[in-house]
């Protein structure tokens, strides 16, 4: 693309950074921002600063919050005694619109990956050892994605935390192999809930 702005191209640049956003499509973002006026552009940029400068991570499960701890960790409502381990924020909201999980979360921030680099030091994998041994549960759900990353973890994390009195469970293969959570369907990532599975039973024997 040649562009006659270096302006616009340095706009298209920054858009064509974010994930799954080619430079057509940066590019077609970048059209729809210059057809707004002055105050819808500077709330935009307003809105985008604030998301930086004002959000934090929970102290205690690493959802993305404007307070120390989020409203779900927060809230009375909520099953303190059953944790789900999921990848990230993303996974978390899709498994709390099937409206089928009333327990607690972990955000790992990543998926154990040797290939990538990515080893349990760069999760918050540590963090989740230490809630389970200080706060009680008696259930924890391992909710990653079903790809071979996704199952070191479940391993890895299995290994370290299985103790007596805490069930560890994972949820069905409702989930296609390979899929992410976030676009799984709410009733089928609802069933896999339901039908979670004892996670020692899901091994090669």
């Amino acid at each position: 693309m040649n562009f006659s702005s270096k302006i616009v191209e340095q706009a298209v640049d920054e858009f064509a950074k974010l994930p799954g956003v080619g430079r057509k499509t940066a590019f077609r973002f970048v059209v729809h921002l210059l057809k707004k006026d002055r105050s819808e552009l500077s709330a935009f940029a307003h809105s985008l600063l604030k998301l930086k400068e004002e959000t934090r991570e929970c102290k205690l499960c690493h959802n993305i919050t404007e307070t120390d701890i989020c409203s779900i960790c927060a809230s009375p409502r909520r099953d303190r005694k059953t944790l789900m381990v999921v990848e990230d924020i993303r996974d978390m909201l899709a498994i709390e619109s099937t409206e089928q999980f009333t327990g607690l979360y972990h955000l790992l921030g990543g998926v154990i990956s040797p290939i990538d680099g990515i080893g349990p030091s760069d999760i918050t994998a540590q963090h989740l050892m230490q809630r389970v041994q200080e706060e009680g549960f008696s259930e924890l759900i391992m909710a990653l994605r079903t790809t071979i990353e996704g199952d070191t973890t479940n391993f890895y994390l299995y290994k370290k935390l299985r103790r007596p009195g805490l069930k560890i469970t994972t949820i069905a293969r409702g989930v296609a192999i390979g899929g992410e959570l976030e676009y799984a369907d709410e009733i089928t990532l609802g069933r896999s809930i339901l039908h979670r599975l004892e996670y020692e039973n899901t091994l090669t024997k």
